[in-house]
C-alpha cells in the first residue's frame, strides 16, 4: 500500500520496523485519503501474480476495499487479459471522521486489519477480524426520533396503498382486453401441463415468430443442419428444429435453473416438428474455441479454469440440487457454450435421465463422433450409466482445456486416432516423474511469458489441474472424485494455485 515501514513500525509499536513480524497479528497500516469527483479514497498500486482477476484482488487480496468496477474502471486491462507482472491502480475506500464525530472520541471512520505473514486469498478466521461501530450521538433528541418514525410510517402505509390500486386497476385492464379471446396451443399434451406450471418462465411461440426472427430461415442465420440464429424482440436466440426428444427435454429444462446450464426460453410446434428456443451464446461450443489458434481469449489459464469451473458447477447442480436430481450423459466439449464474456453452459439435454429410485438410466447412450473418447469404461462394457459417467467425462473436457486437444485426436506419425485420455494417463505414468512430464502436454498457447521476455514457471498449477483430471478418469466408478470434490478443488485453483501443492504434488 505504498506505506513507509517505520510509520507501520510506529504505529503498531514494533520497535525494529527491520524485524520479522509475527504470525497472525493484526496489523494496522495508515492509507492517505484524498477526493477524487465525489468519492473519497486512498490510491495504492498492485503487481499482478500470476492467475489471477479483478474479482480476487478485489475480494480476497484487498478483502473487499476495493470493488471489480473500480478496478475496472482505473485501469487499462481488460477484466480477463490482466498482464502477468503488469502494475494496476488500485483505489481503496475510505472517509475521514467528521468534527462532531472526532469530538466523540472517533479517530477513524473505516480501519483495516491485515493479518500479517499470511494468506491473502484466504478467507480470514473469525478470530482475525474485529468489527467496530461508531459512536451514537449522544446529544440526539429521542423525540424527535420517534417523531420521524411514525411520520415514515405513515407515509410508507399511503405508498403501499397507492401501489396496490395501481395493481388492480392494471390487472382488471388486462382482464377486460383479453376478455373473449381464446388462445389454442398446438403443442402436444404433455408439453401442455408441463408449461402450465411454469407459464412465466417458458413461452409458447407462434410459427411465423420464429420465421420473422430467422429472415425466413436463410443461409445467413444458419448455425447448422437444423439450427439457425435469430432475435425475437430484440433478444438474441438460438432456435433448433428438432423431431426427437424434444419433449423430454423441455421437461428437464422447465425443471431445473442454474446459470451454468443452457436457458429455454420457450417452444413452438409446426408440420410435425417442434421449435425450441434457447439463449444465444457469442463464443459458440467450446471444441470450436479452443480450435481457434487466432483466438487471444483462449491463451490464457484464467479463461480455462473459470470455463471448467462453470462446467464443473453446472453438473454439481444436476448431481446433488436439482429436484429430482440427474445425470445428463452426454458431457463433451460441443455441448459446453460459451457466452461473449467465456462463462460456460451445458447444453443438450435430449439424453439426460433422472437419478431417483424406479427410474432406469442405463438406457443406451447413442454413439455419436461427439461422445467418442468420453464415454466412461463401465458404459462401454455393461451400458452403466450413473452421476461417475459424467465425472468421467468432465475430466477428459478438463484435460481439453490443458492441451488444447481433442478427446480423440490423430497421431502425427503414422496418422492413427489417439484417447487423449489413455494418451496423458501414460505419459504421466506412476507419478514419480510427474512434474518433469507435465510440461509435455501442456497447450502451447499457455506458456505465459513476463513483461521482461522470460517464460513463467506454471508446470506446478499444470501439474495440479492434470492431477485433477486423472481423478476424474479412474476406472473403477467408486475412485472417481465427487462433482463437489472438483468444485472446491478448482476453486481453490482459481483463489490462489500456488497453495494445493500439498494436495496433489505428493
Amino acid at each position: 500500500m505504498s506505506t513507509d515501514p517505520t510509520d507501520v513500525a510506529r504505529i503498531n509499536g514494533i520497535t525494529d520496523s527491520a524485524g520479522i513480524l509475527p504470525l497472525n497479528e493484526e496489523l494496522i497500516i495508515r492509507v492517505a485519503c484524498s477526493c477524487s469527483g465525489k468519492y473519497y479514497r486512498a490510491n495504492t498500486s498492485f503487481v499482478i501474480p500470476i492467475n489471477t482477476n479483478y474479482f480476487t484482488i478485489a475480494n480476497f487480496t484487498f478483502q473487499g476495499l476495493t470493488t471489480c468496477d473500480s478496478l475496472q474502471k482505473n485501469n487499462i486491462y481488460k477484466e480477463n487479459d490482466l498482464q502477468v507482472g503488469g502494475k494496476i491502480r488500485v483505489p481503496l475506500r475510505c472517509a475521514c471522521p467528521k468534527v462532531n464525530q472526532t469530538m466523540s472520541g472517533i479517530r477513524f471512520d473505516f480501519s483495516v486489519y491485515y493479518p500479517s505473514c499470511s494468506s491473502v486469498s484466504t478467507e480470514p478466521l473469525s478470530s482475525q477480524t474485529r468489527t467496530f461501530y461508531r459512536n451514537r450521538n449522544r446529544n440526539q433528541n429521542p423525540k424527535l426520533s420517534k417523531k420521524g418514525i411514525i411520520i415514515g410510517m405513515i407515509s410508507g402505509g399511503c405508498l403501499a396503498i397507492l401501489c396496490g390500486v395501481f395493481v388492480i386497476c392494471l390487472v382488471s385492464k388486462r382482464k377486460r382486453a383479453n376478455k373473449g379471446k381464446i388462445v389454442k396451443l398446438e403443442l402436444p399434451k404433455d408439453i401442455q401441463l408441463g408449461i402450465a406450471s411454469v407459464d412465466q418462465v417458458l413461452k409458447i411461440y407462434k410459427f411465423e415468430e420464429l420465421e420473422e426472427a430467422t429472415d425466413g430461415y436463410t443461409l445467413e442465420k444458419r448455425l447448422s443442419a437444423s439450427v439457425y440464429k435469430g432475435s425475437i424482440k430484440g433478444r438474441k436466440v438460438v432456435i433448433k428444429q428438432t423431431e426427437t426428444h424434444a419433449n423430454k427435454e423441455v421437461k428437464i429444462l422447465q425443471k431445473i435453473n442454474h446459470f451454468n446450464l443452457i436457458g429455454l426460453y420457450g417452444v413452438c410446434e409446426h408440420d410435425k416438428s417442434c421449435y425450441l428456443v434457447y439463449e444465444f451464446m457469442e463464443n459458440s461450443s467450446l471444441n470450436e474455441w479452443l480450435r481457434d489458434l487466432t483466438c487471444q481469449e483462449s491463451q490464457t489459464w484464467n479463461n480455462r479454469i473459470r470455463i471448467a469451473l462453470d462446467v464443473a458447477k453446472g453438473l454439481q447442480y444436476l448431481h446433488n440440487f436439482a429436484n429430482p436430481t440427474y445425470v445428463h450423459k452426454y458431457i463433451n466439449s460441443s455441448n459446453i457454450l460459451l457466452t461473449k464474456d467465456l462463462r460456460a453452459k451445458i447444453s443438450k439435454f435430449g439424453l439426460t435421465k433422472s437419478t431417483q429410485k424406479g427410474e432406469n438410466v442405463n438406457s443406451s447412450i447413442k454413439s455419436r463422433s461427439e461422445s467418442k473418447g468420453y464415454l466412461a469404461p463401465e458404459y462401454l462394457e455393461a451400458g452403466f450409466v450413473t452421476t461417475k459417467t459424467d465425472v468421467y467425462a468432465f475430466g477428459v473436457v478438463l484435460l481439453e482445456l490443458i492441451t488444447g486437444k481433442k478427446a480423440v485426436y490423430e497421431n502425427d506419425d503414422d496418422g492413427g486416432q489417439v484417447m487423449l485420455c489413455e494418451e496423458v494417463v501414460s505419459i504421466m505414468g506412476d507419478g514419480n516423474n510427474a512434474k518433469s512430464m507435465v510440461n509435455y502436454i501442456i497447450d502451447p498457447r499457455l506458456k505465459v511469458r513476463h513483461a521482461l521476455g522470460f517464460v513463467i514457471d506454471q508446470d506446478e498449477l499444470a501439474l495440479c489441474l492434470v492431477k485433477l483430471s486423472i481423478g476424474c478418469l479412474e476406472s473403477e466408478p467408486s475412485r472417481r472424485l465427487s462433482m463437489n470434490e472438483i468444485v472446491s478443488t478448482l476453486m481453490m485453483i482459481q483463489m490462489d494455485p500456488q497453495s494445493l501443492g500439498a494436495m496433489f504434488l505428493v
